[in-house]
């Protein structure tokens, strides 16, 4: 089977692509990647030598590209992690949000229509979407599969709709599909502008920790690992044209995280108690921030068997580990470093 996953050198994706590579070594697994800000080829440099992963340098907003690629390696199958995820930057870029997470998932869909047509036996387009398409919830209740979309950002409001056109494919055409949104997403190699590792960042360097309004902003935190284990599942065992919400069972508020990951660090950069929080800023709310996000994964656990492998605090304390144990890793995010490495391992190649 020759899969295709987009966004596979980004956060969520080299997580996805790594498991897919070891636990399906009679899988071809091709990883699609831009390479924009966040994709860092660093964090898949230990698969380059399995022979069953090949890297493909490309933007799925390129149409002729893409249908050429699918003409070319004729995929089985689509896993569609590539996405502009970071709400701010859709605030202050929109229409970057809808070429990529819009156009750029048509692109994928056309393609993998026009290469089978109606032959869609053993087929699949697995496409991952987000929770912040439902919008924002009060002090109580769940998102579930069937809640109605309500996005607030031109993020989530451009991953609702690449959501609504997978759907349209599988009903208009026949394609065979399979959705899932995530809560959000925390672990190791995911860049430094989300929440969990600008903090790490900014605490081993002694910098303010600015926290957005009140501080009472209520996540579903899933462990990035688990997320992937879920994407497996889905992929192999979810039923056609059916949607799978994969959330942590476990909701913080963000002043409480962070205060629990103050206090993690300290302990494990031997400083003493109470020092990274002297760090907390309050700064001003950003536009059209949800209240809460809280997944109700019920159906994903009950239907595949899927759970969580690890709490909060193990995951978060895995995560800073990884962090302070790689801090190359970070510098070269840092200084932009870790954008040469594409650029010099192309050259070894071709010499």
């Amino acid at each position: 089977m020759n899969i295709l996953i987009t966004g596979g050198a980004g956060f969520i994706g080299s997580h996805t692509v790594r498991l897919f590579v070891e636990k399906h070594p009679h899988y071809q697994v091709f990883n699609l990647d831009a390479l924009t800000y966040a994709g860092n080829l660093e964090s898949v440099k230990d698969l380059e030598s399995k022979p069953n992963y090949h890297f493909i340098k490309g933007d799925i907003t390129d149409e002729t590209f893409i249908d050429t690629l699918f003409q070319t390696h004729r995929f089985d199958s689509v896993i569609h992690l590539a996405a502009e995820s970071h709400v701010d930057r859709s605030i202050e870029s929109p229409l970057d949000f809808v070429k990529t997470n819009i156009l750029g998932a048509l692109h994928l869909l056309n393609a993998f229509k026009k290469l089978w047509d109606s032959n869609f036996h053993t087929k699949r387009f697995y496409h991952i979407s987000t929770d912040e398409v439902y919008g924002s919830l009060g002090e109580t209740g769940l998102f579930t599969e069937t809640t109605a979309y309500d996005p607030n950002s031109p993020y989530s409001a451009s991953k609702a709709s690449s959501d609504h056109f997978v759907r349209a494919y599988g009903e208009t055409y026949g394609l065979p599909y399979v959705i899932s949104n995530c809560s959000n997403n925390y672990g190791p190699n995911q860049f430094p502008e989300k929440l969990i590792p600008l903090f790490i960042n900014n605490i081993i360097n002694q910098q303010p920790l600015p926290v957005y309004g009140d501080g009472n902003y209520t996540r579903d935190w899933l462990y990035v690992i688990d997320h992937a284990k879920a994407i497996d599942l889905i992929f192999h065992e979810g039923d056609l044209g059916e949607t799978y919400n994969i959330g942590g069972f476990n909701e913080w508020k963000n002043s409480d995280l962070v205060k629990l990951l103050c206090q993690q660090m300290d302990q494990k950069l031997g400083r003493p108690t109470g020092s990274s929080e002297q760090l907390i800023s309050y700064v001003k709310d950003r536009p059209g921030h949800d209240k809460r996000y809280a997944i109700d994964a019920t159906k994903i656990s009950q239907k595949l068997n899927w759970k969580p492998s690890v709490t909060f605090e193990e995951g978060l304390s895995k995560t800073i580990d990884w962090y302070l144990n790689n801090p190359t890793w970070l510098e070269n995010v840092n200084s932009g470093a870790y954008k040469d490495y594409y650029t010099k391992k192309h050259k070894l190649n071709k010499s």
